[in-house]
């Protein structure tokens, strides 16, 4: 049996909520400072790429990532939503229960992802993965399929990075050893991409 993940988490050394808070807060901020600002410029300028081309963004995460997956097609598609330009079409390979589960169920969980990639994605859409291990086997397959017909593909990984860190096109990468805070990480690093295309549509920039 595998090790609960919880357990690779750091414990901050604060033993009242206050201290916990002040430390859980400062490594956040640390981890968002250590991302490359090229590279989530590259992330964005994909993204808007890929909508003006008329292609599909695609999400891929497991668990905590999933849901800010599903959370992201909200804030892709309203968020970004301007008369002038084209919508930021935005699919969580999630969202629809009975196709992950029946590719889940016939093919195996570790191609759950990169099966939709080859029967769905075309080469000029974007698979924007998610990932704090980094290390998840439905992931890297599902980025290794995506590069193999020629998508762009972003990678949002945390603690050590894995494959999705390695073999993503466009690596985002939170050097940190704590769920709660890779997972913020990630939150934060997608709403400013959303923000950041929002502004540019609306003249805001």
């Amino acid at each position: 049996m595998s090790i609960d993940p919880r357990f690779r988490n750091i414990v901050f050394g604060g033993s009242s909520p206050q201290d916990y808070l002040k430390d859980y807060a400062e490594s956040l901020s640390n981890g968002l400072r250590a991302v490359d600002g090229d590279a989530l410029a590259s992330a964005i300028a994909a993204i808007q790429t890929c909508a003006e081309n008329g292609g599909t963004l695609y999400l891929a995460g497991n668990g905590g990532s999933a849901a800010i997956c599903d959370h992201l097609v909200c804030d892709f598609v309203k968020g970004t939503y301007h008369e002038d330009h084209p919508t930021v079409l935005t699919v969580s390979m999630t969202e629809n229960v009975a196709l992950y589960t029946a590719v889940a169920n016939d093919f195996g969980f570790e191609g759950v992802f990169a099966f939709q990639v080859k029967a769905r994605m075309k080469p000029q859409d974007v698979l924007l993965a998610v990932s704090s291990s980094g290390t998840s086997q439905n992931i890297v397959q599902a980025i290794r399929a995506a590069k193999d017909i020629g998508a762009t593909t972003i990678g949002l990984s945390g603690f050590s990075g894995g494959g999705l860190n390695t073999d993503s096109d466009i690596s985002l990468h939170v050097p940190f050893d704590n769920y709660g805070v890779v997972e913020d990480a990630h939150s934060a690093l997608l709403h400013v991409m959303v923000q950041q295309i929002s502004n540019a549509r609306d003249g805001r920039d």
